[in-house]
């Protein structure tokens, strides 16, 4: 690909930017008000909420990925399968974590929100354009 602007569909950049923007403000509510999402879904705060201000930076990393792949998707495409890593594993821990107990059914709006509902132009990308060579 000569040049990486003219060859990626408007859809990806702005998808995204959206991406990049949902997770950085997502990562600041967690990281100002870490207990807010558990009073919100009536479920018992963390003993040690630093770990999950913890889970909040790492979602605004995610979030500084998809920056990239907004500005340069051929560049940087291969970021694609951190990003599904992420949204694939949280989901997946969170169902174990239904199944044995651990989290209310409640809590899994985090994964619709947070994983799930990208998932659809996510693997489109990926299957379309996540499979360059490492440049």
């Amino acid at each position: 690909m000569s040049n990486s602007k003219e060859t990626i569909p408007r859809w990806v950049k702005l998808w995204f930017f959206g991406a990049a923007i949902y997770n950085l403000i997502w990562g600041i509510w967690v990281v100002l008000f870490p207990g807010m999402l558990f009073d919100l879904v009536g479920m018992e705060r963390l003993n040690f909420l630093p770990v999950w201000q913890g889970v909040g930076m790492m979602v605004m990393v995610y979030g500084l990925g998809y920056y990239y792949l907004a500005i340069d998707p051929v560049r940087y495409g291969n970021f694609i399968w951190i990003g599904l890593l992420g949204k694939t594993l949280g989901p997946l821990g969170g169902l174990f974590g239904v199944l044995t107990g651990q989290l209310p059914i409640q809590f899994c709006w985090v994964f619709v929100f947070n994983d799930l509902m990208w998932w659809p132009a996510f693997w489109k990308f990926a299957m379309t354009y996540g499979r360059q060579p490492l440049k």
